[in-house]
């Protein structure tokens, strides 16, 4: 995977005001043509990312920010995209390129591809398109009993893309009422997997005590931990940790 390539001249800039869509543009850029990222992504405890983002400047998700950097693209998804925003930006000159939140692996490697394709090459995107496919195709036929846990008791809807992601992993997510695991039914009928996320967990708060909670503790469930930072985007750094959740699972 080539991250911030070196290059002597940079033939597209772009500046990204989402985390997410930061995501699939530090994993594809070269020196040079990432013009800022969001403040989220130079938070270590947000992305592993984060090293590169702290190369560029940072912003608040907000078109003003990045107005004096004269990016040529600015890079969205979700409510980053207004029509204000796209439209100061046009205005200036700036092509505007709005990722769609993706709710299935095809829509990240679209994603992928679309991010690419603004950079000037849509060869980029093929390493990472490629290890998705060979998840997809190599993924378990039968996938073990699993539920996610994050703070809180907070897991993935059935069908949600992290249930796909999990899917790809081995997991079968069991459906849950209101996507959210209760100690009662951790009491009772306990998953054979718990997919414990670790987003935070140095930072205690009510959800990350409800983790340490008697019952949790007591689970006959295998426990294995994940890195809870891939999962808030749901995006392309899952292909290392669901490659990283294979090997641990063998």
């Amino acid at each position: 995977m080539a991250v911030f390539a070196s290059v002597l001249v940079a033939s597209v800039r772009i500046a990204s005001l989402n985390l997410c869509s930061d995501e699939y543009l530090l994993l594809l850029a070269r020196s040079g043509e990432v013009t800022s990222v969001s403040r989220l992504a130079q938070d270590p405890a947000e992305t592993s990312l984060a090293p590169l983002a702290q190369r560029v400047p940072g912003n608040r998700g907000r078109i003003e920010d990045i107005i004096a950097l004269r990016p040529d693209v600015v890079l969205t998804m979700g409510s980053n995209g207004g029509r204000s925003s796209g439209a100061i930006a046009r205005a200036l000159g700036m092509r505007v390129v709005h990722l769609p939140q993706p709710s299935s692996l095809d829509e990240v490697a679209a994603n992928l591809r679309t991010v690419a394709e603004a950079l000037g090459d849509t060869r980029r995107a093929d390493a990472l398109i490629a290890k998705l496919a060979r998840l997809r195709a190599s993924s378990p036929r039968i996938g073990v009993d699993s539920i996610y846990l994050g703070h809180g008791g907070i897991s993935q809807s059935l069908g949600s893309l992290g249930a796909q992601w999990m899917r790809t992993a081995g997991f079968a997510q069991r459906p849950l009422a209101g996507g959210k695991l209760s100690l009662e039914v951790l009491a009772t009928n306990p998953p054979k997997l718990l997919l414990i996320s670790d987003y935070r967990s140095s930072q205690m708060s009510q959800g990350e005590r409800w983790l340490t909670h008697p019952i949790v503790a007591r689970t006959p469930a295998r426990r294995m931990t994940t890195d809870g930072r891939p999962w808030t985007c749901a995006g392309p750094l899952m292909i290392a940790e669901i490659e990283r959740l294979r090997r641990v699972m063998r």
